[in-house]
Order: structure tokens, then sequence, then C-alpha cells
């Protein structure tokens, strides 16, 4: 498509987006090392390793945020082991976070 100034281009240059995944916080940027996921079933927050994918009913939080996290009156919050090397893709890690879940509550 072209304006009256020329090709119009992207707004965003592909080699600006950052392959790292931030803090879901407000003005928080630092790098994603857990993730947040609520089970409102089960009145749980589970806090786990960093999922392989983001999707759009979980939060990212860097260190210090998932260090910091508090649920409501009334929750309980399961915190998973954060492995603290490279995020390694597994079968399905909301699979595996719900499951968790379930041991836990029984």
């Amino acid at each position: 498509m072209e304006s009256r100034r020329g090709p119009l281009k992207s707004a965003v240059p592909s080699n600006v987006v950052s392959p790292v995944r931030r803090c879901s916080r407000t003005a928080c940027g630092r790098p994603a090392v857990a993730t947040l996921t609520y089970v409102y079933a089960d009145s749980t927050a589970v806090l786990g390793p960093l999922a392989t994918y983001a999707e759009p009913h979980c939060y990212d939080l860097c260190s210090e945020h998932s260090e910091r996290l508090t649920a409501p009156r009334g929750w309980e919050v399961v915190r998973l082991a954060v492995d603290s090397g490279p995020p390694r893709p597994s079968g399905d890690d909301l699979e595996a976070l719900a499951n968790a879940v379930r041991e836990a509550a029984c």
C-alpha cells in the first residue's frame, strides 16, 4: 500500500520485538521466570515454571513478583518448583499445573 509519502512501513519493525517474555505486572519490565494460573473452582493460585507458551488466562511473573505473590483471603497458593535453567518444552504445561492442583487438594 502506498501513500503520498511513499510505501507504508510496519509500525514496529520485527527486529525490535524481544523474544524474552516480560513480567505481566503493570510497569514491570523484568524477564518472566514463572507462570501464575488461577483455578477458580478450587480457589487456588498455582505458581509454577514459566510455561512454554504465553496463554491469555495465565500471568508471567518475574522472580521478585513471584516471591511476593499472595492470594486472596480463603485461597490457597500452590508453588511448584521453578527450574533455574532455561525453560524446556513439555507436553502440556497447563495440564500439568491442573494435575498438581488436584493432587494438592486430596
